[in-house]
């Protein structure tokens, strides 16, 4: 089947890439940042990426999606690029922001804007949401991007949810895509995704979301609830970090993921509680007919969910 085949392809670029960086020393430092203790090789994202592309024109040849979703997740391209080169220059903010803004507007025009927002039908109202949860989504999904495995099974975590509620082949390409690159990303990690990973990701799931609001506004919900773990914890940090009057553009370690891992668990033990947090964000929208009733409860559980780290 192909999608063990991008599985395979995914696994054995990872290889490669990691291999390359070792021998040129392209290793990610220790910084005030990382949760990380020993200069480690990045760019495993490029093997995720390449994959991610390959398998998207497959199902575009094969007509097994949907052309606006295809030139829509094609515009992921432009940031995985920038962000390649960004993790080897380290590019101005406002270029990111710019390009990532262009890329939001491109990628929203392939998708028809977004036509719903809870009351809300005003089609610059519902765009203005739409660019900025994308804008929002490729950021947050990078900060996340901090421990062993982390990134990698949310994308998988994503990608079976988005499968088994929607049946798009498409999220298969992704499982593959990411699986191939989680195997060496594993705790220990071999090698990091890199910008040039995680701000595609993050990119796909807001082109998820939009996607499939404008099939059943109810949709715009799900998925909201099923990204619940990363945008929560990225939006309640960034609100508490204003709050005390601190430069949001200081590198920190205070999302929950990373406290965690500072009081003493491992990396591994944190993504196993992530995936079980997640099991249970899914079953909310499968079993709970009235998303709203499930995206309250979600954000309960979140909420309690911070305050445990919160006392550790």
């Amino acid at each position: 089947m192909i999608y063990i085949g991008l599985f395979f392809f995914s696994f054995l670029l990872t290889y490669l890439i990691k291999n390359y960086a070792i021998k040129k020393s392209m290793l990610a430092e220790v910084n005030e940042r990382s949760s990380h203790t020993t200069p480690t090789p990045h760019g495993g994202g490029i093997a995720l990426s390449f994959t991610w592309f390959v398998g998207l024109i497959y199902l575009y040849m094969y007509n097994m999606i949907d052309k606006d979703i295809f030139y829509a997740l094609l515009v992921g391209l432009v940031i995985s690029i920038v962000s390649f080169f960004d993790d080897i220059f380290e590019l101005s903010p406002k270029f990111r922001i710019s390009v990532q803004f262009l890329s939001a507007c491109l990628g929203l025009y392939f998708l028809g804007g977004l036509e719903k927002v809870l009351i809300f039908e005003n089609q610059i109202v519902t765009n203005v949401f739409a660019l900025l949860l994308i804008i929002w989504f490729i950021n947050l999904y990078n900060f996340l991007d901090g421990i062993d495995g982390y990134a990698g099974s949310e994308a998988v975590f994503l990608g079976i949810a988005g499968f088994l509620l929607f049946n798009d082949s498409l999220f298969l390409v992704l499982i593959a895509s990411v699986l191939g690159f989680l195997v060496w990303n594993w705790h220990k990690a071999k090698i990091f995704m890199g910008d040039v990973g995680s701000t595609l990701l993050g990119y796909n799931v807001a082109i998820f979301t939009i996607y499939y609001a404008n099939q059943e506004p109810r949709n715009l919900w799900i998925w909201i609830v099923l990204f619940g773990l990363f945008w929560f914890d990225a939006t309640l940090t960034l609100l508490r970090r204003y709050k005390n009057g601190e430069k949001l553009s200081q590198a920190h370690k205070k999302h929950a993921y990373q406290r965690l891992t500072q009081s003493g668990w491992s990396h591994s033990k944190v993504v196993v509680n992530a995936i079980f947090v997640n099991t249970i964000l899914f079953c909310l929208v499968y079993y709970i007919s009235n998303v709203f009733i499930a995206f309250i409860i979600s954000i309960m559980m979140l909420y309690i969910v911070v305050k445990f780290v919160d006392i550790l």
